[in-house]
């Protein structure tokens, strides 16, 4: 096993075990986590020998991640409860709040408890962005509207998370829900004054966040660069909300953020701009080139905050999952938001 401090970058393979250049690539200094996707998933018993092998590959482990929100943003699904799409509880938060409440927790404990029980340490979520009525990328990913719901449910759900063994990752900062382009494919624009957005941020001076994920959105009354990318935006977020946690890139490889340059471009900006991990996904000509040329300036501080984020305790027991608190008030909320 590899002695490593965790590097800057998380990376993906192609299939649903190793191979001898994935395990070369992974134990690279550079290299802090994995992120799978739905490609990487045949069955749990197939992700958590994924996972078993990943992890042991080095020490301190790699953080192995997933975006796995619930409805159409769920990697995992065969063998995994179905979770609804993060709307669902919006739309029952405006008929009873409290037993929204109540159920949105429930449903981060089994979001969270399954994963951790196949392997996986963290699962990009929740989705604070406000629901505007203008996004599609995000859409019903998103809790509300109105910041007070987004911060009672995103709240309780990561209660919920936590009690499942796993942190929680906020996106997207400092909001995507005003926007339409989808920042997958282009480089959205927000043109609101500075002031309008501050029912945006709500969500993110009210919870205590793991991790936060900015948006590959350029907002120029406050920076001409895409958040993620903007030291104007990640120093607010350490200073004014006294977030000290781990600042994850979106996608580098993603459209939104071409503006910034070339693969090795990208990392500069988003390193220089305080990100502490950043990911390249589906792009492993550009992970390459990375791991040749990039020579950022490495900050053990940077390492140590996103080691924070593997789970402390074991894994929860696959065979007892409903004997975790909260993990059967989640399966009978899922059941009746279905």
């Amino acid at each position: 096993m590899n002695i490593l401090p965790l590097g800057p970058l998380m990376i993906d393979v192609a299939g649903t075990a190793l191979t001898d250049a994935d395990r070369e690539r992974l134990c690279h200094p550079l290299v802090g986590g994995l992120i799978l996707f739905s490609r990487n998933y045949e069955s749990p018993a197939q992700v958590a020998a994924l996972c078993t092998e990943i992890h042991a590959l080095r020490n301190p482990p790699l953080l192995v991640a997933v975006d796995h929100e619930g409805g159409r943003v769920q990697r995992f699904r065969d063998g995994f409860t179905r979770l609804p799409a993060m709307r669902r509880l919006g739309d029952r938060w405006d008929a009873e709040p409290g037993p929204a409440v109540a159920e949105a927790r429930g449903i981060g404990t089994v979001l969270a408890a399954e994963l951790r029980a196949w392997g996986v340490d963290l699962s990009f979520a929740p989705v604070l962005d406000l629901d505007w009525d203008r996004s599609g990328v995000i859409g019903d990913r998103a809790f509300h509207r109105r910041p007070e719901a987004v911060v009672a449910l995103a709240g309780a759900f990561i209660e919920g998370m936590r009690s499942g063994g796993m942190a929680c990752c906020g996106k997207h900062f400092p909001g995507h829900g005003w926007v339409e382009a989808d920042s997958h494919v282009a480089i959205p624009v927000d043109n609101r004054a500075s002031g309008a957005m501050d029912a945006d941020l709500e969500p993110y001076r009210r919870l205590p966040l793991d991790a936060v994920m900015p948006a590959h959105v350029i907002y120029p009354a406050v920076d001409a660069r895409p958040a993620g990318f903007s030291p104007v935006w990640i120093d607010r977020l350490r200073r004014e909300f006294a977030f000290d946690g781990v600042v994850f890139s979106d996608d580098l490889s993603m459209e939104g953020a071409s503006v910034a340059g070339d693969i090795v471009a990208r990392a500069d900006a988003a390193w220089n701009a305080g990100c502490d991990m950043l990911l390249v996904c589906n792009a492993p000509d550009a992970v390459g080139r990375l791991l040749e040329r990039w020579k950022p300036a490495l900050e053990p501080v940077r390492a140590a905050r996103v080691a924070r984020l593997l789970p402390a305790g074991p894994a929860p027991t696959r065979d007892h999952l409903a004997a975790i608190p909260g993990y059967a008030a989640g399966i009978e909320a899922i059941a009746r938001l279905a």
